[in-house]
């Protein structure tokens, strides 16, 4: 039986606001687990205007209606309007999923802030940042963080080292094909990425390449191959838009026999000792603008 574990990136504060308690219930009818990975520090998202220049990215606004699903109030969060602190304003709802049995963990404390710089960025820079989600995840949940998911996909050498350092245990920053240990500059990190392996619902919404097949129905196709997947969905779209399609991926995976489990579960399976050592490189993925960090061939 083949496990498709559930990673919930959460990005902003009215995804944390609206979409996590749709999500969590929605998991909660399938009896399905999940990890959440929030976005603790400010909302900056209309900072990401700056993206327009980046080739691909009008085309995926035009493609998944990005103002209905984030709303014209979000998109001016840390533009025309301050960003709401969403650790701070959000704590209840954190803690809730927490209460709720679902695993929680770290994406970011700012969103936009390491998306868009932490590819160029020294380990002082990336030090604090991963710093400042530590900080505030303890101070939400009153314990110690054990697993991250990098906003946007987006990293650099100095992550995982420190990574090790915050005492995290496995992580899933990378997109790629099946779970694996990183090296950098040869050396191993023992801290297991665990890759998004099949594309996200915005990344299939509008592509022509698809033929005209449905999103949900391409992600069914997808998973029939009899491997373990990590399938990434996010509280703006999935909580929001996307819910009602999601829930029919919830159940249409049951029906087939998948397991629908966490990023601990999937952890909790692997022999470490086994798993493949690999680079993290910079790569493309088919629907998504820009660059993304992805695994590299075993060596």
């Amino acid at each position: 039986m083949s496990t498709i574990t559930l990673k919930i990136d959460v990005d902003t504060y009215r995804g944390t606001l609206d979409g996590v308690p749709r999500l969590a219930a929605a998991l909660e009818r399938a009896g399905a687990k999940a990890t959440f990975l929030f976005s603790l520090g400010p909302d900056h998202t209309g900072r990401a205007i700056k993206r327009v220049f980046r080739r691909g990215f009008l085309g995926k606004v035009r493609r998944t209606s990005v103002v209905s699903h984030y709303g014209i109030r979000t998109l001016l969060y840390g533009v025309l309007l301050p960003g709401p602190h969403i650790g701070r304003r959000c704590a209840a709802v954190m803690q809730d999923v927490a209460r709720r049995g679902f695993e929680v963990g770290i994406h970011t404390y700012d969103h936009i802030k390491w998306q868009d710089g932490v590819a160029r960025a020294d380990e002082a820079w990336t030090r604090r940042q991963l710093d400042l989600a530590r900080e505030e995840f303890v101070r939400v949940f009153a314990r110690e963080p054990v697993t991250h998911g990098a906003a946007g996909w987006q990293m650099n050498p100095h992550v995982p080292g420190l990574q090790a350092a915050l005492g995290l245990r496995y992580v899933s920053d990378t997109r790629g094909t099946n779970p694996f240990v990183p090296l950098v500059d040869g050396q191993e990190i023992a801290v297991p990425q665990l890759p998004t392996t099949l594309p996200t619902l915005d990344e299939l919404i509008g592509r022509e390449d698809l033929g005209g097949q449905e999103p949900v129905d391409h992600l069914l196709s997808l998973t029939e191959d009899g491997h373990d997947h990590v399938f990434t969905l996010h509280a703006e779209l999935e909580g929001g838009a996307y819910l009602e399609g999601f829930e029919r991926l919830l159940r249409e995976w049951q029906a087939r026999g998948h397991r629908l489990i966490d990023l601990a579960t999937y952890a909790a399976s692997l022999d470490i000792a086994r798993l493949p050592r690999c680079p993290i490189e910079s790569g493309t993925v088919a629907g998504r603008a820009g660059t993304l960090a992805v695994q590299g061939g075993p060596l």
